[in-house]
């Protein structure tokens, strides 16, 4: 078979063996934000910080979910890491946002945050702040889904079914899995456009 046709049979693995369970606690701890009139926080970095930043669109567009993304504001972001140091960013930006029990971190990532491997101690900080507040944790990761997994009240793991190819599916998936939130019935509150313009 030809590359393109290995990696598209991988999508399909992956596709089918995505935990629907896990999806669906995420789903509900969304819908628990909402109708606690929380916010929703959606952190990422590289690649999963653009994933979140189409994701706040959606689900503030689709879902009337109030989100923010910290990478949104790239001028506090790079003063942040300049003046206080990567590893704080977010959980300075939370506190600054004053995160409350109400609200949601949803964190997107390949890796979830590693303190020990220094990978994402961003996240990692960001989400023991979250515990301290007692907001309400989700997460769509990849690999073993690092320190997100652990500690997240509903996580959506990527299954591995290439090694050579965690980070593109495990980004790729963030997209298939926020697209599927914000088309569930329990999240949907707004008609998509294409969807909503009938054919002549």
């Amino acid at each position: 078979m030809s590359f393109s046709q290995d990696y598209l049979a991988e999508v399909q693995q992956v596709a089918a063996h995505l935990d629907t369970g896990a999806i669906e606690r995420l789903a509900s701890l969304l819908v628990q934000v909402r109708e606690q009139h929380g916010r929703l926080f959606i952190l990422g970095v590289g690649g999963s910080a653009a994933n979140a930043s189409h994701a706040v669109n959606d689900f503030r567009k689709i879902v009337g979910l109030e989100t923010y993304a910290p990478t949104d504001n790239v001028s506090e972001l790079t003063a942040r890491t300049n003046d206080e140091g990567w590893a704080t960013i977010f959980e300075n930006w939370l506190r600054t946002s004053r995160l409350k029990p109400e609200d949601g971190v949803l964190v997107l990532s390949v890796g979830g945050g590693n303190l020990e491997q220094n990978v994402s101690p961003n996240l990692v900080a960001a989400l023991q702040y979250a515990k301290s507040i007692g907001a309400k944790i989700g997460g769509i990761v990849g690999r073993d889904g690092g320190y997100t997994a652990k500690v997240a009240d509903a996580c959506v793991v990527v299954p591995i079914v290439n090694p050579a190819h965690v980070t593109p599916h495990s980004e790729a998936f963030q997209a298939i899995v926020w697209h599927l939130l914000v088309s569930h019935p329990s999240l949907k509150a707004a008609q998509t456009r294409w969807e909503s313009v009938r054919s002549s």
